[in-house]
């Protein structure tokens, strides 16, 4: 490709998302937080120069945040050094026309071990607090706090909309 049809791919979705019908803020935000919680696995890309990581991790969504639980793995190399990340939560393909998913861009910070914000969130999974006390090391907790989402949602064409919708935070 050109350096010209790079651009032109890159503008895509911006040129068409500025002539595009939206929903209010309000109804866009109902129904991305309904898809949210209508699912509990994303992937977790995380990156820091060459390096990038995509997980496949569970999460539980309130007070505005994902939150997952992890043991380790390579992403928390990319964590140390870089705390913007992206999350994708989408459906299996059925057709062109029944396309739902969303990417999620944002911030992501460590939570403390066993302080009030990491017991909140295990209360909220239902993990015991024995047990996470009873683990050889630390189970992590990654807060992720969402600053862009971009919702592909095919109901919304039904609806008049279109079936692209972003939110800024």
């Amino acid at each position: 490709m050109t350096h010209e049809e790079y651009k032109e791919a890159i503008e895509y979705w911006q040129k068409k998302d500025a002539i595009g019908k939206k929903l209010s803020r309000e109804a866009l935000l109902a129904a991305m937080e309904e898809y949210i919680q209508s699912n509990n696995t994303c992937a977790l890309a995380t990156g820091s120069g060459t390096f990038v990581r995509c997980t496949p991790i569970e999460y539980s969504y309130h007070d505005s945040s994902f939150w997952m639980f992890s043991e380790g793995g390579l992403k928390f190399f990319a964590l140390e050094r870089n705390e913007n990340v992206c999350l994708a939560i989408y459906d299996p393909y059925d057709g062109f026309g029944k396309l739902d998913g969303m990417q999620v861009t944002g911030m992501a910070e460590i939570v403390e071990p066993f302080c009030n914000e990491y017991l909140k969130a295990a209360t909220f999974k239902k993990i015991p607090l024995q047990v996470l006390k009873k683990l050889p090391s630390p189970m992590h907790l990654i807060k992720m706090t969402p600053k862009h989402i971009d919702f592909l949602h095919s109901a919304f064409r039904e609806q008049g909309f279109n079936a692209r919708q972003a939110l800024d935070f």
